[in-house]
């Protein structure tokens, strides 16, 4: 995994934005605050998947780490995954969540965190993320934009 690097945010964006219904829409200047302030920022070989994640020191107003925030002392929240569709099913979400993971247990983090749409239904990412050993630990509807989330948490111990 290649570390998200500056010369690289306009081609991360693309990405992004070609996916802004599941991940949100983001200008250029709010994707760099993204990137500035992640935890973990990755980048596949290639660069047709990527990874952003932060801890709980984030400067981020996102209503689902705030939720976390809430909750947990401690934790790191993944914010964002996307895998260009012609590279999908080739194992590079699961590549740079290992990745995730190494880094967390590195830095002396044990929990990491996300939410899944539940309302509307995403099964694909739910077997993921239970595969990657995510429980539910909670639920919440998102105001104002006619989503039901599922939170989840991955103890890394």
């Amino acid at each position: 995994m290649l570390p998200m690097s500056d010369h690289m945010l306009a081609e991360a964006l693309a990405l992004n934005n070609a996916h802004a219904t599941e991940l949100s829409w983001q200008d250029e200047v709010s994707f760099a605050h993204l990137v500035s302030e992640a935890f973990h920022a990755r980048w596949s070989t290639g660069h047709t998947a990527f990874l952003i994640a932060f801890d709980e020191r984030a400067d981020y107003g996102s209503e689902n780490f705030r939720w976390f925030r809430d909750r947990f002392a401690r934790f790191v929240y993944v914010d964002r995954v996307v895998v260009s569709p012609a590279h999908r099913g080739k194992g590079l979400a699961r590549m740079l969540y290992a990745d995730l993971f190494d880094t967390v247990r590195a830095a002396g983090q044990t929990r990491v965190v996300c939410e899944v749409n539940s309302d509307p239904p995403n099964p694909a990412s739910d077997a993921f993320h239970a595969a990657l050993g995510f429980s539910e630990v909670g639920r919440a509807v998102l105001a104002g934009k006619g989503k039901v989330v599922r939170y989840l948490s991955c103890d890394l111990r």
